[in-house]
């Protein structure tokens, strides 16, 4: 029975020690990226295509001239980098440090990007169906962004930006499109959506405090207990949005005169 026991405990540990390897291995250290850069051109960039980088330490880089498709970062700090205009589709971000990164004009289709540090990052006139749930992007910049449903190229069915429980305080979502995005239990306190799209957005519980929603269009969004609290509602459109009896902060805001309804 001991003998057993001890055999057990040795498979244990090997299973083990071979899962942290897996994890945590990767292709290029930061030294061989860093390397590749140097020789690397806007013609030629380096070549990190399917590459597996996952938790390699890619902070305070410049990417510009990298190819990234379809790579491997989970668990990768690409905190402060610049990723800006790069193409990042099918890239695999789970669990990605990329706060601080600038990732303005980039293209981030069909990736998860799910339980990810994004605070304080750029995606300012980005292009991004990906899913980004329980993710914290406070103090981000999402201003003019592209992240709406293109109900033109939806062969596979509804894709769209899911951004469910996903911390955005304070962020920067000016101009932003987001219809028919995903973002129940979002917290968006005090951000500035000022002129965003919400069209048909799926908005349950979503917390609006204090936020900045002047001339947000919320046709036909889903509602059902979100939270409009304090928030500035001047030339918002709420027609045949769903569930409005069921908000909070609604029907008492200052500024809800000021908004269209049905």
């Amino acid at each position: 029975m001991k003998h057993q026991k001890k055999r057990l405990l040795a498979l244990s540990l090997l299973l083990s020690s071979t899962a942290f390897n897996i994890a945590y291995s990767a292709d290029l250290t930061r030294q061989q990226v860093e390397q590749l850069l140097k020789q690397a051109s806007s013609d030629k960039p380096a070549d990190l295509r399917r590459k597996d980088l996952k938790g390699v330490d890619l902070s305070n880089m410049d990417l510009r001239n990298a190819d990234l498709w379809g790579a491997d970062l989970r668990g990768a700090n690409l905190s402060k980098s610049n990723l800006s205009g790069l193409v990042l589709d099918l890239t695999v971000m789970t669990g990605v440090n990329l706060s601080g990164a600038n990732l303005a004009k980039a293209s981030i289709f069909g990736v998860s990007m799910m339980h990810s540090d994004l605070s304080n990052s750029n995606f300012s006139d980005s292009r991004v169906i990906a899913n980004l749930d329980n993710s914290n992007m406070s103090n981000a910049n999402l201003s003019n962004v592209r992240w709406g449903a293109d109900m033109k190229n939806q062969p596979m069915g509804l894709m769209r930006v899911n951004l469910n429980k996903v911390n955005l305080t304070n962020a920067n979502l000016q101009n932003a499109d987001l219809g028919r995005a995903s973002m129940r239990f979002a917290n968006l306190t005090q951000a500035n959506l000022a002129n965003a799209s919400l069209l048909s957005a799926e908005l349950t519980s979503a917390n609006f405090t204090k936020a900045n929603l002047s001339k947000v269009d919320f046709s036909s969004a889903k509602l059902r207990e979100a939270n409009f609290t304090d928030a500035n509602l001047s030339g918002a459109v709420f027609t045949n949005s769903q569930s409005q009896d069921s908000t909070r902060g609604l029907n008492n805001n200052k500024t809800k005169s000021a908004a269209k309804f049905d």
